[in-house]
């Protein structure tokens, strides 16, 4: 029962805003299907923190030439979702879930250098933002759930610590955060259009 999440959540999605105002009208976000992606496949949020996902777009902008100009005009749009059952990475259970998905992973591979890797994705990176081995082991956890006919995760949760320490000698790091992954578009309840403090439109 401590796997369902009682309360929605409020989202942050950095993207391009010809596809946030396509999505504000009526269209939904898609699916990421990176061999890559942090959480496995899924649509990705920033939990309650429109800022980091308006800094997240302005750098793919930046990188405009590594991600194909995936982002020209940053954008952020807002969802209210409903976790409903969650792979909660706070939760000491479900890490022990996701090492023993790791662990089948590994017994499968011919050898541990045959096991994917998490690696810089761009030369600038201090953190491994490419993670083959960690999108191989979620999808090894959900393809091990459906094989033994158990209940479908809906939405992943997990804080990052990320980017370099926030003064010297601390533990906070100026890019931490919690990411939402939704596998189950249905519990994408709506999107909004976030404001500022001021109540103004929150945009570049």
């Amino acid at each position: 029962m401590y796997r369902v999440l009682p309360s929605f959540i409020l989202g942050f999605h950095g993207c391009d805003r010809e596809v946030g105002e396509a999505v504000l009208a009526g269209e939904h976000l898609r699916s990421s299907e990176n061999d890559w992606d942090w959480l496995g496949a899924g649509v990705y949020f920033w939990e309650n923190s429109p800022h980091r996902a308006l800094s997240y777009a302005k750098m793919l902008k930046r990188l405009s030439k590594q991600t194909k100009g995936v982002i020209k005009d940053p954008f952020v749009i807002g969802a209210v979702i409903d976790p409903g059952r969650c792979l909660n990475l706070s939760d000491e259970g479900a890490l022990f879930e996701l090492r023993g998905a790791y662990e089948i992973l590994a017994a499968s591979a011919d050898s541990p250098d045959r096991l994917p890797r998490n690696v810089a994705g761009y030369s600038s990176d201090i953190d491994a933002i490419k993670r083959h081995l960690d999108c191989a082991v979620f999808e090894t956890l959900h393809a091990w759930r459906e094989s033994e006919q158990l209940s479908t995760y809906q939405t992943v949760r997990s804080p990052f610590q990320e980017g370099c320490p926030l003064y010297p000698g601390s533990g906070f790091h100026e890019k931490s955060h919690v990411q939402i992954c939704v596998r189950d578009m249905l519990h994408i309840k709506g999107y909004f259009r976030p404001r500022d403090v001021d109540g103004g439109i929150f945009q570049a």
